[in-house]
């Protein structure tokens, strides 16, 4: 088995390689992969760069040229409902995107033809989480993320995403891996925790608290990866 394991910035992938040690390191597409064994298992780690281009690029590329047969995303977002606080871990259970609107048509905000509003992640890899969470003493929200080419530092911004989308959390690449994902037929997983709550106060508090959200967030997924890897010996 192969697994893909990707952030959006350095900051969120560096946990999983100084956990890992020693690894390969390709270029392709503009990019960096890192490519590791770990139990039997082979793995692909990299970041794609912030937004949903690169994202998309990243997550196909681990997929169609490095083989990857289940992706895990490990990252950082901002909070939308007021139950999150600095630190908390969001699982997604679906994901959409936010920024993208052809209303004029007279479709729903996220929604284009021949696609949906949300996309749902992998119920397993969920399920897998939730026993993570419990042996960690982790309490972990599962909940909706919404994508979009923005870092929302505006209240009313926010707040209308979580209106519109019922969204927990928001960030600028789940949707789009998840998108690349389900087309793909490649189960995924993504995990966020929250590093600032999407208002007017997160350019202040985000790099504050980016590292150790991206520590907890990477400790986690590499826990999922010992579990697969127990499942699957």
């Amino acid at each position: 088995m192969k697994i893909a394991i990707m952030g959006a910035m350095p900051e969120e992938i560096a946990p999983i390689l100084e956990k890992l040690g020693s690894y390969k390191t390709t270029e392709f597409a503009k990019n960096k992969y890192y490519e590791a064994s770990y139990r039997g298992i082979e793995l692909v780690i990299a970041y794609s760069k912030i937004g949903k281009v690169f994202s998309t690029l990243t997550a196909t590329t681990m997929i169609e040229h490095f083989g990857a047969e289940l992706l895990l995303f490990s990252g950082v977002a901002g909070a939308v409902s007021p139950e999150l606080k600095v630190g908390d871990l969001v699982v997604a259970s679906k994901l959409s995107q936010h920024d993208l609107d052809i209303t004029a048509f007279g479709h729903p905000f996220g929604y284009v033809p021949e696609g949906a509003v949300y996309v749902q992640a992998d119920m397993k890899l969920i399920e897998l989480s939730k026993e993570v969470a419990l042996e960690m003493d982790k309490n972990v929200k599962e909940g909706i993320i919404a994508t979009g080419d923005q870092f929302v530092a505006n209240e009313e911004r926010k707040n209308w995403i979580g209106n519109t989308f019922n969204a927990d959390a928001l960030e600028m690449e789940g949707g789009s891996v998840a998108v690349v994902c389900d087309a793909l037929n490649v189960p995924f997983f993504i995990l966020r925790a929250i590093s600032d709550a999407a208002d007017m106060d997160a350019s202040f508090s985000f790099d504050e608290f980016l590292e150790t959200s991206a520590v907890e967030s990477a400790e986690f997924v590499m826990k999922m990866v010992d579990k697969i890897v127990n499942k699957t010996i």
